[in-house]
């Protein structure tokens, strides 16, 4: 009976333990992705599913490699190392205009749109795994993805000519 007791006077400390701890990780992913943290943290878990999917279906195919799966997830730090490197050149180009007193604050579509296609490539290649090892996949979720890719891609080559248009 005593352990039970200790065991309920305990529990408020795990609690505790648990809100703080929670507390830290939020603030952490605010403080360097900013508020829109759970799309960062989204196109993480995406990274993983899209990893163990892939790595499952070469294993169900039979057509297991290491090599293959190194170079899956190195390709996947690389993905981060872009959308990065989007979001700073953007947020670059925002800042030097203010400090030349252009408005350049849709440049930070750069950022979002880099994000936006990796997210919708890393759901494509999930949806496709499971297609492979047999899952069955509505097919308005790997046609609606089809439709998203070639619109985001439409609005990427649109801002390339505008670009040089104007160049």
């Amino acid at each position: 009976m005593h352990d039970v007791v200790e065991a309920i006077a305990s529990t408020p400390k795990v609690v505790d333990f648990a809100n703080v701890a929670y507390g830290i990780v939020i603030g952490l992913l605010t403080f360097i992705f900013g508020e829109h943290w759970l799309l960062f943290a989204g196109f993480l878990v995406l990274n993983l599913i899209d990893w163990l999917t892939g790595y499952y279906k070469s294993h169900y195919l039979g057509i297991e490699s290491s090599a293959e799966g190194a170079k899956g997830i190195v390709k996947k730090v690389w993905y981060w190392v872009v959308v990065g490197i989007s979001f700073f050149i953007a947020n670059s180009f925002v800042e030097m205009g203010e400090i030349v007193g252009v408005r350049l604050d849709f440049v930070i579509l750069f950022g979002w749109l880099t994000l936006a296609m990796y997210l919708v490539n890393e759901i494509r290649s999930i949806l496709e795994n499971l297609v492979e090892i047999g899952v069955e996949v509505p097919f308005f979720l790997v046609k609606g993805l089809d439709v998203t890719k070639k619109i985001l891609e439409a609005q990427a080559e649109g801002d390339d000519e505008d670009r040089e248009d104007q160049g």
